[in-house]
C-alpha cells in the first residue's frame, strides 16, 4: 500500500517520545538491552526491577494488542528456526560487545549527540548490512 510509510513514521515517533519520557521520568537511557540485562544478571532490585518489568510488558504487549486489533500483520521472517535462533544469539552478543543496543545507542545516543552512540550505530548498521549480503546473497540462508 502506498501509505505504509505512515506506519513507520508513526512508530518511529512513538519510539522517540517513549525514549524522551523514559529519560525525563527516570533519568536513565531507554536501552532495551540494559533493561533486560539488569533483570537477567539480578542487578535490578525492588522498584527498579518493577519498572523494568513494566517497560518490557509494554514493549511486547502494546504491539501484540495493536496487531490483534488490526487483524495481524504481514512479516517476511524466515521459516528457518535455526537462522532465527542464531540471529538472536548474534544480536545478544553484539549488544554485549557494544555495551548497548539500537535503542540505547541509536535512538537515545544519537539524539543526545553522543559520539559513542554515533560510532556504535555506524558499526551495527554496517554489520547488519554485511550480514544480509553474506547470508542472503552469498549463502542463500535467508
Amino acid at each position: 500500500m502506498q501509505a505504509d510509510w505512515i506506519w513507520g513514521l508513526a512508530g518511529g515517533g512513538l519510539i522517540g517520545i517513549a525514549a524522551a519520557l523514559y529519560l525525563l521520568v527516570n533519568g536513565r537511557i531507554m536501552g532495551a538491552s540494559g533493561i533486560i540485562g539488569g533483570l537477567a544478571d539480578g542487578s535490578a532490585k525492588g522498584s527498579a526491577a518493577t519498572e523494568r518489568w513494566a517497560f518490557l510488558a509494554g514493549l511486547f504487549g502494546v504491539p501484540t494488542i495493536i496487531a490483534l486489533l488490526m487483524g495481524g500483520s504481514e512479516t517476511h521472517l524466515t521459516g528457518n528456526l535455526a537462522v532465527v535462533i542464531v540471529a538472536g544469539l548474534l544480536v545478544g552478543v553484539g549488544t554485549r560487545i557494544a555495551n548497548g543496543c539500537t535503542s540505547g545507542h541509536g535512538v537515545c545516543g544519537i539524539s543526545r549527540l553522543s559520539l559513542r552512540g554515533m560510532v556504535a550505530t555506524v558499526f551495527y548498521i554496517g554489520a547488519g548490512g554485511l550480514t544480509v549480503v553474506v547470508f542472503r546473497h552469498l549463502l542463500g540462508a535467508i
